[in-house]
């Protein structure tokens, strides 16, 4: 069974708290210490979220920065799937 393509975190980031709780990318990254650069790149699906990021997306939105960042490796992995070529690995065990 394949996974469906997963959101991105950033995306999550902006649709699920952003928009519903009306704040700008310079109110955001005012709040979260980092640059409006930053958080544009990030929540445009530009950039990942870094372990740091998760742990001020944790602080600023009461949330779990472990979830913060299984999106990211569950986008990254659905990502790698259809483009990495592994045609030359061979297996090792099993």
């Amino acid at each position: 069974m394949e996974m469906y393509n997963p959101a991105h975190p950033g995306a999550i980031l902006k649709d699920g708290y952003f928009d519903e709780l009306g704040l700008s990318v310079a109110a955001a990254a005012l709040k979260l210490g980092v640059s409006r650069k930053t958080l544009y790149d990030l929540i445009n699906c530009k950039s990942a979220v870094t372990p740091a990021m998760a742990l001020k997306i944790e602080k600023a939105f009461n949330s779990s920065a472990d979830f913060w960042l299984r999106l990211q490796t569950q986008y990254d992995l659905w990502h790698a799937r259809r483009t990495v070529n592994l045609d030359n690995v061979q297996v090792i065990c099993g």
